[in-house]
């Protein structure tokens, strides 16, 4: 027994000696962003925050032969260091060891990892004008597992009755549905984003990131985001990251703690002003500083912090979280969100990075705008007047979805022609240094469902379909317009448009999926959806063809896509009745051509008598036979 107790009382003391110790490591590293790095980067250069309770007092050191430790920067808030690293090209991955010192001992040391890089990394195609990309909301597609709809912690909890609340959507959601994806002919998923939101309310469409470096537990992991990508990859699908580096979440973990007092704009103020939206004083010659800085400085919204990109810290750590997830995550593109908010020069810088690690990377950045002049300043390869230089590869068409909607809704009157919209506005592309890298779309999570934007004329809704696959650029489908979602109203409440998927969820009385529970108009929607993305998946004209097209004539728009192999015809008729179309005046596109394929049909059409006769307010594709 005195045995027993000697023992208990020597390891009480041996604790309460070692317990400060245990205590002082304890505090040293609460993260260090990125938690790690490759080997064979094009930029041989690593800027690494680190952050813990006073990580200030601590010195750090590396020894190691291929990395280098060239400077560490102190900030404001003695909670935070910058580690700039320099990596040999010649480095091996592995494990090396970052030390901190306190007079000389080390007091904590951080193993930090480089990976290997896989061999075709830098060389990887982004997506391109080959491409059909499918839009997701992922709390809004498919529950595939429901054990993360609650998760412990996190400030708002599942509420499906609730339009804006969180539906229980996730990662696995969609890795069970690829094989119909793949199936529909989608080559491309533009996913909304993934990223931990933890707001307390309205956070399901994740536009309010509270960590940049993880997936939010309800839609998932990390490793489950990887495995998606890598799933996709088996299928001819790449996947393209939804980001955001204008703002954050108000409840992102370094609120309240910033590294500098200038992290956020307008950080020590305490009415925040919002931004104006007048995104047009990018460009505008006569426009004052002041309205260009609350353009940009402005924050989106109460709950969005304004991120500072002008503080060069902020700035290198937006572009490395960018490049780790295109190299974690075997990425195919991104979508940037509000392209034109934040510092426009950090945007120049942002873009010019990635393209210098990935030259055949491709992403696609959100302007906001129907007019062709603002939207086109922001390609890659524009001259612009005023000196901007940017990087940016695509942009989304929204001047020619504007144009497409105007035409198919414009009422019939005499003397006028109802389509010259989407006419005009395609004569607009001399203003795009490549407008075949535009993504152009009937709707998106943003605007109402494109059948609502035709007030439910779904003769209409195919001729947007048929417009679509035939003009110029990469087509973009929002999910569920392949079975007419939609709320038979022009509603812009977001919960409305970005409705659940049906057959999501266990239970749903009609399935998208499947096709079990669908109306005759859902089914032919969604096999008309397939034809025309199957075709073009296999039709380079279709791809990279050249474009040439007929002024409306009256209310029938006729274009050609075409190459060496193929030539395709799509004529649209807004007339209410059937008209009899004069073939002579496409002579020369048709040539001598006797015959065509209906791609929707897969009927012979005969040309030889040099009239075709079309339906009131349809559409055709033809393949045409010479």
């Amino acid at each position: 027994m005195k045995v027993g107790i000697l023992k208990n009382v020597n390891t009480l003391v041996f604790i309460l000696i070692l317990l400060p110790l245990f205590a002082q490591k304890k505090m040293i590293i609460d993260r260090i962003e990125p938690g790690s790095w490759w080997t064979g980067m094009h930029h041989p250069h690593l800027q690494l925050l680190v952050h813990g309770d006073h990580i200030q007092d601590l010195s750090p050191s590396i020894e190691h032969e291929s990395v280098f430790l060239e400077g560490v920067i102190t900030v404001e808030n003695a909670n935070y260091l910058f580690l700039n690293l320099s990596i040999a090209p010649d480095a091996r991955p592995g494990i090396f060891t970052i030390e901190f010192n306190r007079n000389g001992e080390t007091v904590f040391t951080y193993a930090y990892e480089l990976r290997q890089r896989e061999p075709e990394s830098r060389i990887r195609d982004g997506f391109s004008n080959k491409d059909i990309m499918y839009l997701i909301t992922p709390d809004r597609f498919a529950n595939g597992d429901d054990t993360n709809n609650l998760s412990r912690g996190m400030r708002e909890k599942p509420n499906r009755k609730a339009k804006g609340g969180r539906h229980g959507g996730d990662i696995q959601g969609i890795i069970d549905h690829l094989d119909y994806l793949e199936d529909m002919g989608f080559t491309a998923l533009w996913i909304n984003p993934v990223l931990e939101n933890d707001m307390p309310n309205y956070s399901y469409h994740g536009y309010a990131t509270t960590d940049y470096y993880k997936v939010d537990p309800r839609f998932g992991t990390n490793e489950d985001y990887l495995r998606l990508s890598a799933e996709a990859k088996k299928r001819g699908i790449k996947i393209i990251m939804d980001l955001i580096v204008n703002h954050c979440g108000l409840y992102h973990w370094w609120t309240g703690d910033e590294p500098t007092p200038d992290w956020y704009n307008f950080q020590g103020d305490q009415d925040k002003p919002l931004t104006s939206h007048k995104r047009v004083s990018l460009s505008d010659p006569y426009a004052t500083k002041s309205d260009i800085e609350l353009l940009s400085d402005g924050w989106f919204v109460p709950t969005m912090p304004d991120l500072n990109q002008k503080n060069p810290l902020l700035a290198n750590y937006l572009i490395q979280n960018s490049i780790w997830w295109i190299e974690y995550a075997d990425l195919g593109g991104i979508r940037q969100d509000t392209y034109t908010y934040p510092d426009p020069g950090f945007m120049t810088e942002w873009s010019k990075r990635i393209m210098e690690e990935y030259p055949h990377f491709n992403i696609v950045g959100e302007e906001w705008s129907i007019n062709p002049a603002i939207v086109s300043r922001w390609q890659a390869g524009k001259r612009n007047k005023n000196g901007y230089v940017s990087h940016l590869p695509s942009l989304f068409d929204f001047p020619l979805q504007f144009a497409l909607t105007e035409s198919l809704n414009k009422e019939i009157q005499p003397q006028l022609e109802s389509l010259d919209p989407i006419y005009e506005m395609l004569a607009n592309d001399f203003l795009y240094p490549d407008p075949f890298n535009l993504v152009v779309f009937l709707d998106n999570h943003d605007m109402p469902r494109f059948i609502d934007q035709v007030h439910g004329k779904i003769d209409r809704f195919k001729m947007g379909l048929v417009y679509l696959f035939t003009t110029r650029g990469i087509p973009q489908i929002f999910y569920g317009t392949e079975v007419l979602m939609g709320n038979k109203i022009n509603s812009s409440d977001h919960g409305l448009i970005r409705s659940d998927m049906p057959g999501g969820w266990k239970g749903d009385l009609a399935n998208a999926f499947t096709g079990k529970g669908l109306n005759e108009e859902q089914r032919t929607v969604k096999n008309m959806v397939r034809k025309l993305a199957q075709f073009r998946k296999k039709t380079t004209a279709l791809q990279n063809g050249t474009l040439r097209h007929y002024a409306p004539l009256k209310e029938v728009y006729t274009m050609f896509r075409y190459d060496a192999t193929t030539t395709v015809m799509s004529i649209f008729n807004k007339n209410p009745k059937s008209v009899k179309i004069d073939l002579d005046r496409f002579a020369e596109q048709l040539r001598d051509a006797k015959v065509g394929l209906d791609v929707l049909t897969e009927k012979t059409v005969d040309l030889s008598n040099g009239f075709l006769e079309m339906p009131g307010d349809s559409a055709i594709m033809l393949t045409i036979d010479r």
